[in-house]
């Protein structure tokens, strides 16, 4: 009797002890960290000049007018991906200390629709039906730095919250957009290389055997303008084109 009370009390310490380090152990570690996998959609918010309507006059060429008055200046969500890397480091049972360096890929999109009859636009396929569409390509580097507010984990499933902000630099501004040869009715649309932006996120941590996985849910907004502003028909219409983002990413820890 004695031997199989021995041998209960020592299964139920191997189980528990089992139950605890499901995951890899990582809850009894201060620091980890891991790889992710993200699906960026974009889209800019949009803050028009009072005179945004208004017909751009060509002062390379005595103030020719080249475009129609606007009816609609518009960005749709555009999809991109990102892969990077998981830092993280444990403050409290129910607090971390979390970056997530990340390089991510997506356009960026603004549609501009033209009055018609069209009068002074170019009659070439870019203009077609009056429309216009143009894309900012980016290749962000993103560095966030948050902090992440877990609750109590139950067997192997944990949420949590996530408050940060990250600064972005876009690898791609100064070589995808080179436009110092085109006319001013052919420019491109362009960001700040440099910005920064704050982000809220929701997710949840689940258990496997010798790993953690995190599906995440996140919103970030630039602290504000992120658009360049140049002297053509496309910036000129702008007042401000502040950036958001929509992430849903897969974290491996």
């Amino acid at each position: 009797m004695r031997k199989l009370l021995l041998i209960f009390i020592f299964s139920f310490t191997a189980l528990t002890t089992k139950a605890q380090n499901w995951g890899g152990g990582i809850d009894q570690e201060d620091f980890n960290w891991g790889f992710s996998f993200q699906y960026v959609a974009s889209e800019y918010k949009i803050i028009r000049k009072p005179n945004w309507r208004d017909i751009f006059l060509d002062y390379e060429q005595n103030d020719r007018p080249i475009t129609d008055p606007l009816n609609s200046i518009s960005s749709p969500l555009s999809a991109g991906f990102g892969i990077g890397f998981v830092l993280n480091y444990k403050l409290t049972k129910n607090l971390d200390l979390r970056s997530t360096p990340t390089l991510v890929f997506n356009d960026r999109l603004v549609n501009y629709e033209y009055a018609l009859p069209s009068v002074n636009l170019p009659t070439d396929v870019e203009f077609e039906g009056g429309k216009r569409q143009q894309k900012v390509s980016a290749t962000m580097v993103d560095l966030p730095l948050g902090i992440k507010l877990k609750s109590e984990r139950r067997k192997d499933f944990r949420a949590y919250l996530l408050l940060g902000a990250k600064y972005s630099m876009d690898l791609a501004s100064g070589k995808k957009n080179k436009d110092d040869d085109k006319a001013l009715i052919y420019k491109f649309l362009k960001n700040k290389k440099n910005f920064a932006s704050y982000e809220a996120a929701i997710g949840f941590d689940l258990y496997f055997e010798y790993f953690k996985m995190s599906p995440e849910l996140k919103v970030s907004h630039s602290f504000g303008d992120v658009l360049k502003h140049e002297n053509h028909p496309f910036a000129r219409p702008i007042e401000k084109a502040i950036l958001r983002n929509f992430t849903f990413s897969l974290f491996f820890e």
